[in-house]
């Protein structure tokens, strides 16, 4: 047999990457005089992704790394996926930092990291410091520069403009006061497994949640295996859109019953995501490797976000497969291809026809209805899972208007709060931007910094209202693009962000003027006034455009609503299927693979070995 499809044949558990497990925590001596010499050094509060990289560094999730990358590692795994000593590593794992802590910063100097309640968490001895380029970081992570790509716009927009790198010595780890027995390290999971006497184990990363077929799938992969399950799910803050952790620990929970004692386990990666398609697949093969696991399972469109205002995919459907496939051997992991299995509606005579109806199932689903859901519940998942499921569509999401004074913004955002709330069980807040100025940043005048600082509080109330699953409405003039890009960063770590262009043109913004404003402008009255004295910066790519030159307001408001209804937003006010009986499913729906082998819910059938790709590499 290849290397590929039987790597691991001792009988001890598959070594980390790199041969040693990192742990970069000192011992309590060490970790006495570091605090007590931490009271003179300058210290940097880390973000939280910055806190999760951190932790994982110190554990060793990130072996071989120890500490946030230098400038040759950096730009060799940007440009090759590859460290500067030539070992495989996709992934960039960086401390940036402003320019102006880092000119303030000298090599040899020692900073302490802190939590955002400044609890030290270890010190840096800065070797080096260096300026990354975001914007090739981009395109080479994500295939795009584009803001509409959620990690792209945290990179691009979120990060600071330089890195440090440098001895890291940990002193303390973070505090996680939910589902502490399952957040473990690589050494606690080793160990765990050893006791258990696994020597053969299949990691899993599901990107949501697991219903029927991903549970039957994994548990006929590990009995043909003859392995253990450890299903890994990341819960770090991300800066990106995703549910909450909460709801998915407590579904994956749940799924554990569907498995017989011991035969699959459940730990919770405080992992930062960076949803970069096949490099994201390669790297998560390599963490799985360093908690022991033999095989790794790579679904279909790994990791794959594609871009918020098209939502399309980005990186293609098996890139991510093909990939892990290709590096496998290196990796020293066996890969177990996840592909697309399909729902069989028809009898179960017609199975194995070609003309058999058959609904393809995804990892993550939307439903726009009460009826939908009770379908869904019926063939697809099981009750507390669903349970759970339900409990994320109430995911908040922004709705950001931006133009020019006088564009309709106010109006549009007053009939949209309105026809909102009639159809909206959650809550929607309306944060007009006279209204916030007036009473959040009534001290602020109107110089561009000031200007920034009054969208940017918007927006951050806006992503409260968003975290805790309400609608948030605002609507600024917001005339940057790079402040906009903020808010976008900001709001998208708990929920969507929907950024809509009241696409106005001037000329008809300045023949309403209701207040004046562009008159006493013109009059030299008013200084730096957007799209007179000021430049109103277009968005380049926003999610809606509107133009109320040209419809009413209610017939704007009708188009948002379509686009939150097509978009899985909101539920449609019209029934799918209406006028027509929906048809029944047999409970014990079969489920087959895209070649035509039967797998009834309640059995284990095929073979789940590799599938080996084309032999070309994605990504050299």
């Amino acid at each position: 047999m290849s290397g590929i499809q039987r790597l691991v044949t001792s009988k001890e558990l598959n070594s980390p990457y790199g041969g040693t497990l990192v742990n970069l925590k000192v011992n309590p001596e060490r970790a006495a005089e570091i605090k007590t010499a931490s009271r003179d050094l300058v210290s940097l509060d880390l973000s939280p992704r910055q806190l999760a990289d951190l932790e994982m560094l110190a554990t060793g999730v990130f072996s071989p790394l120890q500490s946030f990358m230098g400038q040759s590692d950096y730009e060799a795994v940007c440009a090759g996926m590859r460290l500067a000593d030539g070992k495989l590593w996709p992934i960039p794992v960086t401390l940036d930092v402003s320019l102006k802590f880092s000119e303030s910063i000298s090599p040899g100097q020692t900073i302490a990291l802190r939590d955002g309640e400044g609890t030290l968490m270890a010190v840096l001895t800065v070797a080096e410091k260096w300026q990354p380029d975001k914007g090739a970081e981009a395109q080479c992570l994500y295939g795009t520069r584009s803001i509409t790509h959620a990690a792209a716009n945290q990179l691009l927009n979120a990060s600071g403009d330089a890195c440090l790198s440098g001895k890291l010595e940990v002193v303390e780890l973070p505090t996680h006061h939910d589902f502490a027995p399952l957040r473990q390290t690589p050494a606690e999971v080793r160990a765990r497994l050893a006791r258990q006497g696994a020597t053969r184990v299949v990691g899993y990363h599901p990107r949501h949640l697991m219903h029927r077929a991903h549970v039957e799938f994994t548990k006929r992969t590990t009995y043909l295996k003859d392995a253990v399950l450890l299903i890994q799910s990341s819960v770090g803050r991300r800066g990106l859109n995703d549910a909450d952790h909460f709801s998915r620990a407590r579904a994956l929970s749940a799924v554990l019953d569907h498995y017989s004692s011991q035969a699959a386990q459940l730990n919770l990666l405080e992992l930062s995501p960076r949803h970069s398609g096949a490099r994201s697949a390669i790297w998560h093969a390599i963490l799985h490797k360093n908690f022991g696991c033999t095989h790794f399972i790579v679904e279909h469109d790994y990791d794959d976000q594609g871009e918020g205002a098209t939502g399309e995919s980005l990186y293609g459907k098996y890139h991510g497969l093909d990939s892990v496939v290709w590096h496998a051997q290196e990796i020293g992991i066996e890969v177990v291809p996840f592909r697309n299995l399909v729902l069989e509606e028809d009898q179960p005579e017609k199975l194995l026809s070609p003309r058999g109806a058959s609904r393809r199932m995804k990892g993550k689903i939307r439903v726009a209805s009460h009826e939908q859901n009770a379908e869904v519940a019926h063939w697809f998942s099981y009750p507390a899972v669903l349970e759970e499921w339900h409990k994320t569509l109430r995911q908040g999401f922004t709705l950001f208007f931006t133009g020019l004074s006088g564009a309709g913004k106010s109006t549009l955002a007053q009939v949209l709060t309105a026809r909102l709330k009639e159809q909206e069980a959650r809550p929607v807040t309306l944060l007009d931007g006279d209204i916030v100025r007036k009473n959040i940043s009534s001290e602020l005048g109107f110089s561009r910094e000031h200007r920034d600082i009054n969208v940017l509080r918007q927006g951050y109330v806006a992503s409260l209202i968003t975290r805790h699953g309400g609608i948030a409405i605002c609507a600024p003039i917001a005339p940057y693009a790079n402040t906009r890009a903020q808010v976008r960063s900001m709001v998208e770590e708990d929920g969507d962000f929907i950024e809509i262009h009241v696409a106005t043109p001037l000329d008809t913004c300045e023949s309403r003027d209701r207040k004046g404003l562009y008159a006493r402008a013109r009059a030299g009255l008013i200084k730096q006034f957007t799209g007179v004295s000021d430049p109103y910066e277009t968005p380049i790519n926003p999610e809606i455009v509107v133009d109320t030159s040209l419809q009413s307001a209610n017939e704007a408001a009708d188009k948002i609503l379509a686009y939150l209804t097509t978009e899985g937003y909101m539920a449609r006010v019209d029934k799918v299927g209406a006028g027509q009986a929906k048809p029944k499913r047999d409970p014990a729906t079969l489920w087959t693979s895209n070649s035509g082998s039967v797998l009834p819910l309640t059995q284990s059938h095929g073979d789940a070995g590799p599938v080996l790709g084309s032999g070309k590499p994605i990504h050299k």
